[in-house]
């Protein structure tokens, strides 16, 4: 699996599209265990150039620096809850723009904690032994 680098990977982020090569680390990124922090990161990352403009603006021109910094912490509250309520359909909309069938990752996702829970349940839920 090819992983992008640094530059290919912020264009990645703010939505462009990678080259058919990193089709594998895409499907990695949508379905891998932390893959809800990272589409919270992208979202925060895109809304970071938004939230320093307005940071400065509120508290350089003549705003005071708690009511900016509370409004700054309000905007990434809300931006998280958004990102976070369409997390699942975001994922598999950028999945299918890879040729992949819709709700693919959704399928991978449920899979791998289908397994998961089997194997917790093989260790740790056995009967006990009948005396």
């Amino acid at each position: 699996m090819m992983r992008p680098g640094p530059v290919r990977w912020v264009a990645y982020q703010y939505g462009g599209r990678l080259p058919e090569q990193y089709r594998d680390w895409v499907l990695h990124d949508a379905t891998c265990r932390t893959w809800v922090l990272r589409v919270l990161i992208r979202g925060l990352l895109q809304i970071a150039p938004i939230g320093v403009v307005l940071f400065l603006a509120l508290g350089l021109l003549g705003g005071a620096w708690p009511i900016a910094a509370g409004a700054l912490l309000l905007g990434v509250l809300v931006v998280a809850r958004i990102v976070l309520t369409s997390s699942v359909d975001s994922v598999d909309s950028r999945l299918t723009e890879y040729g992949l069938p819709p709700g693919y990752g959704s399928a991978v996702r449920r899979q791998r904690d289908a397994e998961a829970a089997e194997r917790y349940r093989a260790v740790w839920r056995q009967d006990p032994p009948e005396s």
